[in-house]
């Protein structure tokens, strides 16, 4: 079993890490492509473990074996069924009532699988989570940070689907997306200290307590950028439902989240760019500043394709995306500056 784990645990919280933000990545495409309604209810999809693909299947049917809670539209609205029943050659109210968590009631097939498939992978991401927490407590002697952080991420993976249904009840309100987002980010970060923690050895590198504190200020910019960029999402989205798809006029006026921003990424360029050279000037070793300022460059260019040349396609999940990642290569190498960490070796498990 010791053999196992240490063979094997950095592994399957890599795995995880990667799942997640697999997650990450659909949830901006369902973002994207506005399906985030494309299931109305939770965690089922119109009351099914497999969404329909049909609009039939979400209309009544004479003669037909409901299950309860089965969802259906009728006359632009939800209707749930209230237990297991064979329903008449009519729709009769005794075995139906009104779906109260929200009133959005419109059928889309593609959406409802993007939808249905961003549920999918935040499950499948929950397997080796659970693997890995398991296989934590062969490190409860030498550190219990280990333990603890892979429970408390379990934990959190249980609220971020909770949140998910409070995202999808309140038709997505955009202060639950944020906080759903942002939730994203605390697992990933739990991750990112396991995978460190675990680690057997140590890379030649020299924490500078200078760079750790302004790499420390980097991360919450970063993480200000990235709230501040799903407030810009929102005002796009309510663009999309007052004009439709004109794109060159989504931001013909930009809210102030927009313009402070922008104006933050130059402070977020300056800031890393000074990480950078220092990392360097200093030889201290923390190579993945390499991959920060490659992200910080692509995240400056897509956000000027979207705002000068009318967002291209991808140019908003991918942008997103990179941030997530950027803000996750920043944890990391904040983690990598602080070397209190206690490293576990062969013969400490």
């Amino acid at each position: 079993m010791k053999t196992f784990i240490n063979k094997h645990f950095r592994n399957i919280a890599k795995t995880a890490l990667v799942l997640v933000y697999l997650v990450i990545i659909a949830g901006a495409v369902v973002r994207m492509t506005g399906s985030g309604m494309g299931c109305p209810d939770w965690p089922k999809c119109f009351g099914y473990l497999i969404p329909p693909t049909e609009e039939y299947q979400i209309q009544f049917q004479s003669n037909y074996n409901y299950d309860k809670g089965t969802i259906i539209i009728k006359d632009e609205a939800l209707l749930v069924a209230k237990e297991n029943f064979t329903s008449a050659k009519i729709l009769t109210t005794e075995n139906w009532e009104p779906y109260t968590a929200h009133d959005y009631a419109k059928f889309n097939a593609t959406h409802t699988w993007i939808e249905y498939i961003n549920r999918l992978c935040g499950a499948l991401s929950g397997i080796p989570i659970l693997i890995f927490t398991v296989l934590s407590f062969w490190f409860w002697k030498k550190n219990k940070w280990i333990t603890i952080l892979s429970i408390l991420t379990v934990f959190g993976m249980g609220f971020q689907a909770w949140l998910g249904k409070t995202v999808v009840d309140s038709n997505l309100a955009p202060f639950k997306i944020t906080i759903h987002m942002v939730m994203a980010l605390v697992i990933v970060a739990f991750i990112l200290y396991i995978i460190y923690a675990s680690k057997t050895n140590l890379k030649k590198q020299k924490p500078n307590p200078l760079f750790a504190n302004i790499l420390l200020f980097a991360i919450v910019l970063s993480l200000i950028q990235i709230i501040l960029g799903t407030q810009v999402r929102q005002h796009v989205d309510e663009q999309v439902k007052a004009i439709g798809y004109i794109k060159e006029q989504w931001m013909a006026n930009p809210t102030l989240s927009f313009y402070i921003h922008r104006t933050f990424s130059v402070l977020v360029l300056i800031i890393n760019g000074w990480l950078f050279i220092t990392n360097r000037k200093l030889n201290l070793g923390f190579n993945k500043m390499n991959l920060v300022l490659t992200c910080i460059i692509i995240e400056v260019f897509t956000g000027i394709l979207m705002y000068y040349f009318d967002f291209p396609f991808l140019s908003q999940p991918f942008h997103i995306v990179v941030a997530t990642i950027l803000i996750g290569i920043q944890f990391y190498v904040y983690l990598e500056n602080r070397r209190k960490t206690i490293f576990i070796s062969e013969e400490d498990i």
